[in-house]
């Protein structure tokens, strides 16, 4: 599963979630500061399945 975690929430939690293979924190693909909508449309074209 293709997590994002959100720039609002503990960097830390990216490591406490081992049961999932790939997980990116927003500043990691450097869309930091994006809206909401926007920042959806990016996860979604990415192949995110969860924010």
């Amino acid at each position: 599963m293709k997590v994002l975690i959100d720039e609002n929430l503990p960097k830390p939690l990216k490591i406490d979630l081992p049961e999932h293979e790939i997980i990116f924190i927003v500043s990691d693909m450097s869309w930091n500061s994006k809206k909401n909508g926007e920042l959806l449309k990016l996860m979604l074209n990415e192949g995110f399945d969860v924010f």
